[in-house]
Formats: C-alpha cells, structure tokens, sequence
C-alpha cells in the first residue's frame, strides 16, 4: 500500500452520546475524532473515550460519504475502541507494525480522517500514568503534536500502523516546553481482539475503579476531583486528599498507587491512608468495575 492509499484508510468518527450517560459531563456529548480500518469488512480502531456510550456513531471517508457505525466495545486497560461500519467502506485494511521494535527518532506520520498528516518523530517511549485511573507500560510519544491527535493513526516508515493517537501533552526538553502527543502501541491489541469482537470486553476479570481523578506532585498522588456517585464520592474521598498507602504499602507515585491498587479484584473494600489538611486518616473505599457505571452499546 502506498502512503496515499493507507491515508485513505483513516476515517473521521463522530459519535453522540446520551445528555445522562456516566461520561456525558467529563467527555461531552457529541465526540470527533478518527480511526483507522484495520479489516476490510470495516471493523475500525480508534480510541476508546471516542465512543465510549455512544447511542449514535457515523464514520466519514475522505471523500464525505457518511457511514453509520456501531461501537462494538471499548477496552478500559488499553484505551483502545472498535467501531463496525454498517455500510461497506470499500477501504483497504491498514497492516499492524511492531511497536515494540519502533525507536526515539524513527520518522513517522501521524494521520486523521478529514485529511491531516503530521511528519514527526518518535520522542521516546516510556511508561504512562493518567490522572483517570490509567496506566501504559510503554506509550509512544511523537513530535511535533498533531492538532486532531484523538484517534489519529501513527504509521511507520513500513507503511504499517503503530498504534492510535489519544492524548497532547507538553515535554520539557532542554528548557523549553514542546507540545507532543501520546499513542497507545498497536502491539496491545492482537492478544485482546477476538475477545472485544466476540464479548465485547476481554475475558479477564475486571480492574477495580475507584472514580478519582489524582495527578503526581513531587511523588505524591494527589486526588484533583472525584466522579460523582463514584466508590470515591461515596467513601468521602475528597480534592486536595493525599493518597499515601493503600492497605498497607506505601504509595510511590501515582503508577505504583494504580498497580497497588490493582492488585484487588473489583468490588474489594480497599483501605486508603490519606493525609487532609495535614492529618492522616484511613478511608475504606468500596471498588467496583468502571464498565458497570456505562451505558452499554446499542446495535443501530
């Protein structure tokens, strides 16, 4: 495939969801965004928040023709989300790369569905926490930073896919600051995929979620919101709260709190020490799967 023709293959998603769903508030209610296909019957790979309760998804090629789609599932570890067209694309499927041997400094593109493709570089890769209860052993992050980055294909000098824009972010380097994005590695999907089209959702026990949104301050996890009606609402969680152990390990940093907390299945009572006001006290936060709080995709 030429360069032109896997540029073709990168679609413009759109997607509505409901005024009342759990994400209405944090993500809105009408999502743009891209995907790539990555089969030729039109089973399409964006990034998960795009499409995550959505009653309503269309897909738009570069030629402005309009395809309705369904969110087929939304993998909560990865980020990663799958949306089926319900009209044929005719679009060829993109070929996966291997993520794990792309390098700092490997030349790339980072492409959208309404025709944008930023030459960039790969800037490094390393591990990932985000301030929603996620966490990537190894992100990519690419320079300079795509302006519609959520959903956009990052592709090799192979011509093959490495993985799907997410995130803009800013990088300190040598004193100045530089935008860049974050892409999830491809190499995430392949192990999950059978299982996202089979049931919808990997075959594993879920992760427990709390519902707080905490950020890294000087090694310490600080909590900046939490969800409402989430375990961490109802536990009196609060914003500002240090998040110093959990059962009985102290936290370093906001990575080792997720992996901490992971070690419990969801809907285990989790024990939090956390210093407010400079007094430490100990919250039982009970977890629950974050899955359960989303309206669940609707066959259109």
């Amino acid at each position: 495939m030429t360069i032109d023709t896997i540029l073709r293959s990168i679609v413009a998603v759109r997607a509505s969801i409901p005024d009342d769903a759990f994400t209405a508030n944090a993500l809105g209610t009408s999502r743009e965004g891209s995907g790539v296909v990555i089969r030729d019957n039109g089973l399409v790979l964006t990034i998960g928040y795009l499409i995550t309760e959505a009653e309503e998804v269309w897909l738009t090629d570069h030629n402005g023709r309009v395809v309705p789609a369904h969110a087929l599932a939304y993998d909560q570890e990865s980020g990663f989300g799958l949306v089926q067209a319900l009209a044929p694309l005719g679009l060829p499927a993109v070929a996966f790369g291997d993520a794990a041997r792309a390098m700092a400094g490997d030349p790339v593109v980072l492409a959208d569905g309404i025709g944008q493709a930023v030459r960039a570089r790969i800037v490094t890769k390393q591990e990932f926490a985000g301030y929603w209860e996620y966490l990537l052993d190894e992100a990519i992050f690419t320079a300079p930073a795509h302006p519609s980055w959520g959903g956009a294909a990052l592709i090799g000098q192979d011509g093959r896919l490495l993985g799907i824009g997410s995130l803009r972010l800013q990088m300190s380097r040598a004193g100045e600051i530089a935008d860049i994005n974050m892409v999830v590695p491809i190499d995430l999907l392949p192990p999950i995929l059978d299982d996202l089209l089979t049931r919808g959702q990997v075959a594993k026990p879920p992760r427990p979620w709390l519902g707080a949104f905490s950020a890294e301050s000087n090694g310490e996890v600080v909590v900046m919101s939490v969800a409402e009606g989430s375990p961490a609402a109802e536990a009196g969680l609060r914003q500002g709260d240090i998040i110093s152990d959990v059962r009985d390990g102290e936290v370093d940093g906001l990575a080792d709190f997720y992996r901490k907390l992971w070690q419990n299945p969801a809907g285990a009572e989790i024990p939090l020490r956390v210093v407010r006001d400079g007094r430490e006290t100990w919250l039982r936060v009970k977890s629950a799967d974050r899955n359960s709080f989303l309206k669940k995709p609707q066959l259109q």
